[in-house]
């Protein structure tokens, strides 16, 4: 786990959605854990400490770089989702229209911001630009991701009502970031003295929401009519995905003659998506859904296979970074 940079929440996720195949009851809706309940409103904690936890200093030393900006966030709200409407077409029956409800919902999220950062750090690549367009992301993505999701389902025939997710949006999203923004006038330094606390209540959150979904997915029979080729189906799409965005985000870098510190962050923050904003504004969109299990598998497989992959390219670019500075450091 340690050579991939994996940590205990990717194995407590696989913990989490096994339970829920072996003994749905207690965590589905009105089940006695009430993992409905904390999955409900622990949304707004989640972003609340999103908010309180952003420190909009370290966003000022990448706001420069605009060239660079457009190019990820182009990347990751209009090359993503037109990567998958492409696929869609001519791949419609490979999966069910829940999964592909699941791929588009990949595309139309913001870039995940820790593992972006820390993956850019590793690579040796430009940090403080990573920072910026990690959060810049996000805060898009508050708005932009119900819209391409609600355009897609229209598309689809696969619905939900906008305008009511608009405003849980706004109420369980938006306000709590402010709010945590507010609250850092008086607490950012507990906040930032109990970070890694904080960010385990976060995780623990996320935990609860995909036990309840995949909990109320179980009870509603969706898995039993799938099987494991559809999940072997689900690994070999998002790999694919991942590529397919990240030699396509190469281009616009060459076209517009990024260094290599540079480019490493745009192609980091361009092909990464955010498990923790998506498993909650899923809950948010598809929570009245029984197959709201089925429609986030597809984001957990990314967020898994994002990291290992982008664990092994992040340490190679550091390995040729430290030879880099040995050549140049050499006599003669």
């Amino acid at each position: 786990m340690r050579r991939f940079k994996l940590d205990g929440f990717l194995v407590a996720l696989v913990v989490v959605v096994a339970a829920a195949m072996i003994w749905p009851a207690p965590g589905a809706k009105g089940g006695f854990l009430h993992a409905d309940f904390v999955a409900t409103y622990g949304i707004a904690v989640v972003f609340f400490l999103y908010g309180l936890l952003l420190a909009p200093e370290k966003m000022r030393k990448g706001m420069t770089h605009w060239r660079l900006h457009l190019v990820v966030q182009l990347g990751t709200f209009v090359l993503f989702p037109l990567v998958v409407l492409a696929a869609h077409v001519p791949l419609r029956n490979v999966f069910p229209p829940e999964v592909w409800t699941g791929f588009f919902f990949i595309a139309a999220l913001p870039s995940t911001v820790s593992s972006s950062v820390a993956m850019t750090s590793l690579a040796r690549g430009n940090v403080a630009v990573a920072i910026f367009n990690a959060t810049l992301s996000s805060l898009i993505g508050v708005f932009a991701t119900p819209l391409l999701m609600a355009w897609f389902a229209a598309r689809t025939g696969y619905g939900f009502p906008l305008g009511e997710v608009i405003v849980k949006v706004v109420l369980l999203v938006l306000l709590p970031i402010i709010l945590g923004q507010i609250g850092r006038r008086w607490l950012a330094d507990w906040a930032s003295r109990n970070a890694r606390w904080l960010r385990y209540a976060d995780r623990a959150i996320i935990l609860a929401i995909v036990y309840n979904s995949f909990c109320d997915s179980m009870i509603a029979g969706i898995w039993s009519a799938n099987d494991i080729l559809l999940v072997v189906e689900m690994v070999v799409g998002v790999i694919v995905l991942f590529f397919v965005i990240y030699e396509l985000m190469k281009i616009p870098c060459a076209l517009l003659a990024f260094d290599r510190e540079d480019t490493i962050a745009a192609l980091f923050c361009g092909s990464k998506k955010s498990l923790a904003t998506g498993i909650p504004v899923a809950k948010i969109m598809f929570g009245a859904t029984p197959a709201v299990g089925l429609i986030i598998a597809p984001l957990m497989l990314y967020h898994f296979c994002q990291l290992v992959i982008v664990s092994v390219i992040a340490s190679r670019h550091a390995a040729e970074a430290d030879a880099l500075v040995v050549r140049a450091s050499a006599p003669g």
